[in-house]
Formats: structure tokens, C-alpha cells, sequence
């Protein structure tokens, strides 16, 4: 199978800024730009609110209970983040694709991203690998980027505090 890497940077800053929403501009700005992206324009107020409503219309994919209700939601953010996929080499690190028009605000262009990177990741790992944090009190938002495609929490914080639940409960049980 190949993979392709565009999809899961993508899947992964939007994971990162739907669970830990940036409270600034210039936050959102500088996570980009730690999360791989190129920011071309100076992050405003507009591109923050813009993000994070399509980040709150993102997650419905993810909570999404069946394939082509994903398929759906999915296919509906890449028309409203449509443009032709274009070759660029804006930044001098090679050629490479864009599915984004150029010179668009910040909060378009992870719509756009975030869109296509979803596709990618659901069509090219699976269309069951978005999901929930299984922990309980957690809702976090993961991309399941493992060999086998079993991931079911957010994290390891949430992996071992669920663990030590479950011991404890076990153990409990038999006293």
C-alpha cells in the first residue's frame, strides 16, 4: 500500500488544532507553520474564527457512523475548498502539489488542507481511521496512523491512565 505523506500532516494539524484550539492569530500562525505548512499571509482574527468553524465541521466526519456518511461529509468540505491542484515550488524545497489556490487568507488555506489531507488519510489507510479518544472523560480526536489500525486513544496519557482504570477494576472485582 502506498501512503502518502500529504494526507497525514494534513489529518495531523487538524487534530492538533481542533483538540488544542489556538487563542490568537499568531498562535495559529506559528502552529501551522510548526505543523508543516507554509504560511504565505499574516494570520488575522477572520482566518481564527474561519478555521475553527471549519475545524467544529471537520469533526463530523470523524463522528460520522458509517463509510459513505463520511464519504459525504468529506466530498461536501472538498467542494467548498475546491481549486485546480497545481504544481509549486514557492518555497525553493522542490516541486511539489498545492490543492489550494494561491494567495488565499490563512483560514482558507486549512480548509482546503485539512480537506484534501482527510481524503487522502480515509481513502489511502482506511475510512474507519478518524475517531474518539476511547478514554472516559476524553474526547480528543485522533488520527490512527498505526500498522494495524487499532488505535483508540488520543494518546499514551490516556492509553495508561485507561489501563490502571481497567487494573483497578479488575482487582477490585476479585477482592
Amino acid at each position: 500500500m502506498h501512503i502518502n505523506p500529504y494526507g497525514t500532516y494534513a489529518v495531523q494539524l487538524g487534530v492538533d488544532l481542533y483538540n488544542t484550539p489556538p487563542e490568537s492569530a499568531a498562535e495559529l500562525g506559528r502552529r501551522c507553520v510548526d505543523g508543516g505548512l507554509v504560511v504565505d499571509t499574516e494570520p488575522t482574527d477572520a482566518d481564527l474564527a474561519d478555521a475553527m468553524q471549519f475545524l467544529r465541521e471537520w469533526a463530523t466526519v470523524v463522528d460520522a457512523t458509517t463509510d459513505e456518511a463520511r464519504a459525504d461529509i468529506v466530498n461536501g468540505m472538498l467542494a467548498r475548498a475546491s481549486a485546480y491542484p497545481r504544481l509549486t515550488d514557492h518555497a525553493g524545497d522542490g516541486w511539489h502539489m498545492h490543492y489550494r489556490d494561491p494567495n488565499i487568507p490563512l483560514g482558507a488555506v486549512i480548509r482546503a488542507l485539512v480537506s484534501v489531507g482527510t481524503a487522502l488519510h480515509l481513502t489511502t489507510r482506511g475510512m474507519t481511521r478518524l475517531g474518539r479518544c476511547a478514554a472516559e472523560g476524553c474526547s480528543n480526536i485522533f488520527a490512527d496512523v498505526s500498522r494495524t489500525g487499532r488505535q483508540r486513544y488520543c494518546g499514551t496519557a490516556c492509553s495508561n491512565r485507561d489501563a490502571v482504570r481497567r487494573h483497578r477494576a479488575r482487582a477490585a472485582s476479585r477482592a
